[in-house]
């Protein structure tokens, strides 16, 4: 879908589609549709939406001729005949609306993490409380994030956006065009083993944050302390449960609660900055060099827990599609980075002057009375920092399948307002059970540490390795230029996975041991797909020679329309010769149906069908959907309706293959590989579910098929 929003005054031009651009779509108070609001103009067009306090109305096209000329996922606004981007055209209340929204989902993850990071730089080795010490780590957090944060995510990673949408799927997508021969196939193995450990992190992020929070009330008395797994399992148990019934209604507190998170955090790192200036010497880099090469080994173990103040900088780029750079970098740069920073230092000087603080440095800010409070609004950014990643998952997943690297699953939509509000049962359902699994196994948020930091760095290696080919070939920068900065990066991204591979016996393995078993899945798929597809093709009969001899040898004709769902476009669908073999005959009309998964995250309406007609009755259409879309048949039918080729549901049937896989001794996977996919074919969602075809209007016809 193009996504090009007009703004409009009192007239609108004509609209495709009824809901808010993406960038704007995850703060659903600040639209409606006109008719909902008094007083508004009633020329505005149908499906438009007012921006409230802004008095300007967005009505979301396919193309505009005057805005051809602007790249996707940009707005354009004829205002006194002068182009103006969304962010020109928003008044400063509808900004601050989309920053509090971002800063809601985006970074709850990072903003948890002074829960445990600075304690856990102590843990686990010989080294210290000293004032020496603490400022040597002090700096390391500063000024890693300043480089891997604010300079390579928020300046650097965030240029790398595949029409508007970011993550690692879509930065695969964008090195993969660039690439090609054996480096193409290497782009997709960084991407997807990437990917892959985003699900170590979506499992281990609910169980280290929750768990980090309920920790607060051992501070509070150490006989609470028997209580901290059986509310960490309460709460995260919660967390998954409601999930099927979305988050649009609680998703609008999410900003507010982490606006007052953010504050919360920086009010308290003050007030010990203030009793004990002698911290901010830490922002000299001398001291964190000074402190590595003194402590040599245990420096080094250091500065695997200090990637835990860097956890959460891949969400940074991941949501970079549901509300845009602008605000994600003003979230950052006027309130994040600030308080973030406040609060660690605070807590360093708290330790410069009380080294038995080390036991919970963060709750230990706090004056006793706050404790309570201060523990229930922890829970609440941690449930919010755990609901950023399963929605991550989720949409991960929905790529992944979009791609091809994923078997179809069930996608329910939970919001009319939102179309990036999804729930996935199975992956909900696989989370939970891992989630509950980890903390039952490792009990607290120290044993956890190490297992968090290797599926953060990993990512963070990834990621600089496929942004230096985006810069080569998308941005043309000079090799020389793409070569020292991704060098740079690349030294301090290796030193941090370095560190915690270190960690690797003492739970470093758990996010490896995840994100191989997922990337032997997703590369199973493909290649059983692709070797499924070429068994298909072997003996299929010429498309071309069939339409004419069946044109030319007509068999009997029933009325009506049959469609075909077939992966190939040159050979006759399985479906379609079994149909004409046992029932003898064709419909007056047969459309032959191709879905297309395509890199790039939306298709446009325009784009979306390609219609060729091949003979007096035999019709192919190949539908493309980008890998933020979830296909739909009736949508298709829509479109091809426009286009002449019109449909009557009841007069159409819709006919599908059911293959029966089995595996054999032939060349192309191996054996246990072979097996693994036909398991996942099992267990695939029916093609009817998830493309939405109407069950009573839908014939199987099986077929047996050796890999």
């Amino acid at each position: 879908m193009a996504l090009i929003v007009a703004v409009c005054a009192a007239r609108g031009e004509a609209a495709h589609r009824s809901r808010p651009p993406p960038a704007l779509a995850p703060f659903p108070g600040l639209w409606q549709a006109p008719d909902r609001i008094p007083g508004l103009p009633g020329q505005l067009p149908a499906g438009s939406l007012h921006c409230h306090g802004t008095g300007v109305s967005f009505a979301l096209v396919d193309h505009l001729p005057h805005c051809s000329n602007l790249p996707r996922n940009t707005a354009c606004c004829h205002k006194n005949g002068k182009k103006q981007t969304i962010m020109q055209a928003h008044s400063k209340q509808a900004l601050a609306g989309i920053t509090l929204a971002a800063l809601g989902v985006v970074y709850g993850d990072i903003g948890t993490s002074p829960l445990y990071t600075l304690k856990e730089c102590f843990a686990g080795h010989g080294l210290p409380v000293t004032p020496g010490n603490v400022l040597g780590i002090l700096s390391m957090i500063f000024w890693s994030l300043l480089f891997v944060v604010t300079i390579k995510y928020v300046l650097f990673i965030l240029k790398a956006d595949n029409r508007g949408e970011g993550g690692i799927m879509s930065l695969m997508a964008l090195a993969r065009h660039a690439a090609s021969g054996k480096r193409r196939g290497l782009v997709v193995v960084l991407g997807l083993f990437g990917a892959a450990l985003f699900y170590g992190d979506a499992i281990i992020t609910p169980a280290i944050s929750v768990l980090s929070a309920a920790e607060g009330l051992e501070v509070i008395t150490p006989e609470l302390e028997a209580y901290v797994l059986p509310m960490s399992i309460v709460v995260l148990l919660a967390l998954f449960l409601i999930q099927r019934f979305g988050t649009a209604s609680v998703g609008m507190l999410f900003g507010p609660v982490m606006l007052l998170w953010f504050g919360t955090l920086g009010v308290l790192g003050l007030n010990q900055i203030v009793a004990t200036p002698q911290v901010l010497a830490a922002l000299n880099p001398l001291y964190a060099i000074d402190f590595l090469v003194k402590h040599g080994h245990d420096a080094f173990l250091a500065l695997g827990a200090v990637v835990l103040a860097l956890t959460g900088a891949e969400a940074l780029y991941a949501d970079m599609g549901h509300f845009g750079k602008k605000p994600i970098r003003l979230a950052w740069f006027n309130l994040v980075l600030p308080a973030l920073l406040l609060n660690y230092f605070g807590q360093g000087a708290l330790l410069m002057t009380d080294p038995s603080a080390i036991r919970n440095p963060f709750y230990l800010l706090a004056p006793s009375w706050a404790l309570m409070p201060l523990i229930i609004l922890a829970t609440l950014a941690t449930v919010i920092a755990s609901q950023a990643v399963i929605s991550g998952a989720y949409s991960l997943t929905r790529q992944a399948i979009q791609l091809g690297y994923c078997p179809r699953m069930g996608i329910l939509h939970t919001s009319a307002k939102e179309i990036g509000q999804i729930y996935m049962p199975f992956v909900n359902w696989g989370l939970l059970v891992a989630v509950m699994v980890v903390v039952l196994a490792f009990k607290s948020s120290g044993n956890l540490a190490a297992a968090y930091g290797i599926a953060v760095t990993g990512t963070m290696l990834i990621t600089t390795l496929l942004a230096y080919i985006v810069a080569r070939a998308n941005w043309r920068w000079p090799q020389p230029l793409a070569l020292a900065v991704t060098s740079f990066f690349l030294v301090i991204d290796t030193g941090f996975f370095s560190a915690n591979a270190l960690k690797l016996f003492s739970g470093g393995w758990l996010p490896l041991l995840i994100g191989l078993a997922v990337f032997t899945l997703m590369a199973t798929w493909k290649r059983g797909r692709e070797i499924l597809v070429e068994r298909l093709t072997e003996h299929a009969i010429p498309l071309d020679s069939f339409v004419e001899n069946m044109e030319s040898f007509p068999p009997s004709r029933v009325q009506g329309t049959s469609v075909f769902l077939t992966s190939t476009l040159h050979g006759v669908p399985h479906a379609l010769l079994h149909n004409l073999k046992h029932n003898k005959v064709l419909h007056e009309r047969i459309v032959l149906l191709t879905m297309h998964g395509e890199d790039v995250p939306y298709v446009a309406p325009a784009e979306r069908v390609r219609i060729a007609r091949l003979s007096n009755s035999f019709w192919q259409v190949e539908a493309f959907y980008g890998f933020q879309e979830t296909p739909n048949v009736q949508e298709i039918l829509d479109l091809c309706a426009q286009k002449g080729l019109e449909f009557e549901v009841m007069d159409t049937s819709f006919f599908l293959s059911r293959e029966t896989l089995l595996s054999t001794a032939r060349p192309g996977m191996a054996r246990w590989r072979e097996q693994l996919f036909v398991w996942m074919s099992k267990n695939a969602l029916r093609a009817t579910d998830f493309f939405h075809i109407p069950t009573n209007r839908v014939v199987e016809l099986g077929a047996q098929i050796e890999l």
